[in-house]
């Protein structure tokens, strides 16, 4: 019997990597579906936090499967950039809401001050 596809996690057993692919991308469609639907500018940050992770899990579990560091280094990349993103998106959400008092995302197309 061939280990392809599997994954060992402890002792536990092994979990294949098509269950890590296809939690990455149902976590990567409720991501979407939230920044897609959701107005408001909170919950479409959380949503792409969501996304970002959804993208790491598929990296790690390549990388894994392949047996290459690369895709573990590229997912660490992607979650600085996602701490950046969450630090600079929430101030810019502070820094909105003490100026205006808006909740949804159409009400601040417009740049004036």
């Amino acid at each position: 019997m061939s280990d392809y596809g599997q994954l060992q996690i402890g002792n536990a057993g092994s979990v294949g990597a098509v269950q890590f692919l296809l939690l990455g991308a149902v976590l990567f469609i409720i991501g979407a579906i939230g920044v897609i639907i959701r107005r408001n500018p909170l919950v479409i940050l959380v949503s792409i936090e969501l996304m970002l992770n959804a993208v790491n899990l598929t990296l790690i579990t390549f990388a894994r499967q392949l047996h290459n560091t690369e895709g573990q280094l590229f997912a660490l990349l992607t979650m600085v950039v996602a701490a950046a993103e969450a630090v600079v998106g929430l101030a810019v959400l502070v820094d909105v809401f003490r100026t205006r008092d808006v909740d949804d995302v159409d009400e601040l197309s417009e740049l004036k001050g």
